[in-house]
C-alpha cells in the first residue's frame, strides 16, 4: 500500500497553455548535459515520480498486452536504480502515464513519420492535498507492436524523456541515442547516469508551491 502523502491524487488542475522547452544553454556538463532542454520555470524535474502503467484491458492480460507489461516494468526497474519512482495504481496520482497504443504520425520536414514511442510534455498546476503546486506531466505513448527487447528499449529512451533528460545524446549506447547500436540498449548507461545526475541538481520551481488565483474557473475536472 502506499501512504497517501507519497502520490496524492489531483483534485484539480490547471493547463498552463502554450509553454515551450528551450535550450538549456549550459557552457559545460557531463554526458549530454549541453544538449538538453529546460522550461521557464527551470529542468522539469521532481525529487521523486509517481507512475502509472496501463492495466490490461481484461482481468487477466493476454499474452501480447503481458509482453508490453513486462517491457514496461523492467524499464521502470532500470531507471528506479537512478531516482526515486512510486508506481501507483490511480492515473489521478501519477506525474508519468505510460499507455499501450501506437503514436500518431508525426510531421516531419513536410513528411508522415510513424515513431514506436513518444512522450507528450504538459506544464501543470496541480491542487494536491489541498496545496497548489506546479507540476510536469508526461503521457508516454509505446506502440505494443514491436518485439519484446525493442519495448523494453522504446520505454527506456521515452521514460528518460518523461524523467527529464528532454533532448538526445550522439553516443549510440546511451539510452537517450535517437539512434542506437546493433543491439537495443535495455538500460540507462554511464553517460544517461551522470547525465540524469547533473540534471536533477539543476535549479527548478517544479515541485515547489505556486499561489492560487482568485478565480480558476479555468480549471479542468479530475481525469
Amino acid at each position: 500500500m502506499i501512504p497517501a502523502d507519497v502520490c496524492p491524487p489531483e483534485q484539480a488542475i490547471r493547463v498552463l497553455e502554450g509553454e515551450t522547452l528551450n535550450a538549456l544553454a549550459a557552457a559545460q556538463a557531463p554526458g549530454y548535459g549541453t544538449k538538453l532542454a529546460t522550461s521557464r520555470f527551470g529542468v522539469p524535474s521532481l525529487p521523486r515520480w509517481c507512475v502509472w502503467v496501463e492495466p490490461s484491458s481484461g482481468l487477466e492480460p493476454d499474452r501480447w498486452e503481458q509482453r508490453w507489461i513486462n517491457s514496461v516494468d523492467q524499464a521502470l526497474s532500470a531507471w528506479s536504480t537512478l531516482l526515486p519512482i512510486t508506481r501507483v495504481e490511480d492515473p489521478r496520482q501519477a506525474h508519468v502515464r505510460v499507455e499501450r497504443r501506437r503514436p500518431p504520425l508525426r510531421d516531419v520536414a513536410g513528411q508522415w513519420r510513424a515513431s514506436n514511442g513518444r512522450a507528450l510534455l504538459q506544464i501543470l498546476e496541480v491542487r494536491r492535498q489541498d496545496v497548489w503546486r506546479l507540476e510536469p506531466r508526461v503521457t508516454v505513448l509505446v506502440s505494443p507492436e514491436l518485439r519484446a527487447q525493442s519495448l523494453q528499449a522504446t520505454t527506456l529512451h521515452e521514460l528518460g524523456h518523461a524523467f527529464g533528460l528532454w533532448g538526445h545524446s550522439d553516443t549510440p549506447a546511451d539510452a537517450l541515442a535517437p539512434v542506437q547500436g546493433a543491439a537495443p540498449v535495455l538500460r540507462p548507461s554511464d553517460g544517461d547516469r551522470r547525465t540524469l545526475d547533473w540534471l536533477r541538481q539543476q535549479p527548478t520551481r517544479f515541485g515547489a508551491e505556486v499561489e492560487p488565483e482568485a478565480s480558476r474557473d479555468d480549471v479542468e475536472a479530475p481525469r
